[in-house]
């Protein structure tokens, strides 16, 4: 399948969720903004796709990042991203949601697992309750340490000589985000 023909709406994803799910395949659901694709990104989508037999990515929408990391980001556009991304042999499909969370789409997609990177708190992952309601489980894959899109900005920001702002915060993840 071709990296756009991955990239699905959620009415799409969906209705494929009944196939699925009368074969017998596990559905692994993850998401995030996937600003710059790093070697972290990539690491916890592969580890992700290990936990079932299908990965769906929940992708933040320009106007979410810009909700949840301010109005420089994203750097990359939507369609973008979600091109890299449906280009991963470890990614079956991208759908873009517009919501600061992925409830809706953990809520209509029943994942029976649901991924997100340690550096989230198992209290504070959205739909994780959902997830284990139904039976299903929540998995948090190590971070690849001083792998991050604010770092990576930061650190083309410094060879170029500009200053990044709030440099001051990138030394520690952001705890705030969604």
């Amino acid at each position: 399948m071709t990296g756009s023909a991955k990239i699905k709406t959620l009415s799409e994803l969906a209705a494929l969720r009944g196939e699925w799910r009368r074969g017998g395949k596990r559905l692994v659901f993850t998401n995030g903004c996937f600003d710059l694709l790093h070697a972290g990104h990539v690491h916890c989508l592969e580890a992700a796709r290990r936990e079932g037999d299908l990965l769906v990515v929940g992708l933040n929408s320009d106007r979410s990042v810009q909700s949840i990391k301010g109005e420089r980001r994203p750097v990359i556009p939507e369609n973008q991203r979600a091109e890299v991304l449906a280009g991963l042999g470890c990614v079956d499909f991208v759908t873009v949601f517009a919501e600061p969370n992925p409830r809706r789409l953990i809520l209509a997609l029943e994942p029976d697992v649901l991924v997100k990177g340690g550096d989230w708190a198992a209290a504070h992952i959205v739909g994780a309750e959902i997830v284990r309601q139904k039976g299903g489980r929540v998995v948090c894959v190590p971070v690849v340490e001083g792998l991050s899109t604010r770092s990576i900005i930061a650190r083309i920001l410094a060879r170029w000589g500009v200053a990044a702002p709030g440099a001051a915060r990138e030394a520690t993840p952001s705890k705030e985000r969604r």
